[in-house]
């Protein structure tokens, strides 16, 4: 397996970081959504891998070894040995047909010899939660599945995904993985800290939380934000993100951010369910914690590829907006700490998203994570 990385910039257009112009059997690249909405970057990526899968969104910054930029499009070319692929994108209307989006993508890529699914999705028009139950209602939960929801920054106006196509809005695309030679290694960590008092779900419906404790949930957070930084909502509950979990299953919690809010109804839109009787907990960030949590997200992935790793692959990073936020211009400490785990033999590209998708790291279970960082790292074992 070969991976070879790209960069394009205002200034200098398409760069190779070795020079490269090999054949590639999947190109993925990231960037803002003003660098992409014209469609030309994806068309030039075309024209220089015509029989490549290409697959690629907007974000909220784009991450490039150890840098994080806004300005530039990060994008990889990957070349395989042995490793079949194959590509399926879907439109979906809005978050009710999440599920049903979910599924057909499933049914696109199911077979025997699936390894894996790296999927990309619109971040404001689908449920997450409901997005990976309808792939793997299909294709299984041994099948690992990773990826994210697109980002806009600190915007949220809108998402863009591309699958063999220029990225547009509602739109779901991935990329399923086949053969014995493949290896995904996958890692999911946070690093923030609970405060306050935990609190029941009393009224929920799918994504859309509306009470807590019989209390409505846009006043909980406009009580802990402030008059000032409630005005800024959705963008700075970013800073504030949910702890949920089954009372009955403390240890599998997951984390929720807010995408929407709704000042009439008093609700909070999340990228993935709130589940109605769970219990929920609102979190802040530590800096040294978040750092700690990438780089138990590398290890976990590491350890998921074992030797295979030495000989080349690809590590690709997908980490919450809201720790970008947080985390300001110490956002590549947690970059680094990816960086060290799998050290100069393995590249590392992604980027910051409206959520991250990778089996739980307690129950196996692929979900949707929010304020995670989630590393996919993909390499062959041929021989």
């Amino acid at each position: 397996m070969r991976a070879d990385q790209l960069s394009w910039s205002e200034t200098t257009g398409w760069r190779a970081a070795n020079g490269s112009t090999d054949k590639a059997h999947l190109v993925l690249y990231f960037a803002a959504r003003q660098a992409l909405a014209c469609g030309a970057r994806y068309h030039e990526l075309r024209a220089k891998f015509p029989d490549a899968n290409i697959l690629g969104c907007s974000t909220g910054g784009q991450i490039h070894n150890d840098d994080v930029t806004d300005h530039e499009i990060a994008a990889v070319a990957l070349s395989f040995d042995a490793t079949k692929m194959r590509l399926a994108c879907e439109a979906v209307s809005g978050p009710v047909q999440s599920r049903s989006c979910g599924e057909a993508i499933g049914r696109a890529l199911a077979g025997e010899d699936l390894a894996g699914i790296f999927v990309l999705s619109d971040g404001l028009n689908v449920n997450g939660s409901e997005l990976v139950a309808g792939i793997t209602d299909i294709v299984g939960q041994s099948v690992p599945l990773t990826g994210g929801l697109a980002g806009d920054g600190a915007q949220f106006q809108e998402t863009l995904v591309g699958g063999n196509c220029a990225p547009r809005s509602h739109a779901v695309a991935a990329v399923g993985f086949y053969g014995p030679a493949v290896r995904i290694g996958h890692g999911s960590a946070g690093g923030w800290d609970q405060f306050g008092p935990r609190r029941r779900i009393t009224r929920s419906l799918g994504n859309i939380l509306f009470e807590l404790d019989g209390e409505p949930a846009l006043d909980l957070y406009e009580r802990y934000l402030g008059e000032e930084e409630a005005k800024g909502l959705p963008g700075t509950a970013l800073l504030f993100p949910l702890r949920i979990y089954d009372p009955k299953l403390p240890d599998h919690d997951l984390v929720r951010t807010v995408l929407a809010v709704d000042r009439t109804a008093r609700s909070l839109t999340f990228a993935g369910d709130v589940t109605e009787g769970w219990v929920a907990q609102l979190m802040r960030g530590n800096f040294d914690r978040l750092a700690v949590g990438a780089g138990e997200a590398a290890r976990q992935a590491s350890a998921g590829i074992g030797k295979c790793g030495t000989s080349g692959g690809i590590a690709i990073l997908v980490s919450c907006i809201g720790r970008r936020l947080l985390m300001g211009q110490q956002a590549t400490e947690e970059v680094e700490a990816v960086g060290a785990e799998f050290g100069s033999c393995i590249p590392r590209l992604g980027f910051y998203s409206y959520g991250e998708i990778s089996p739980h790291s307690v129950s196996g279970i692929c979900q949707l994570h929010n304020q995670t960082m989630t590393v996919t790292a993909i390499t062959e074992s041929v021989g």
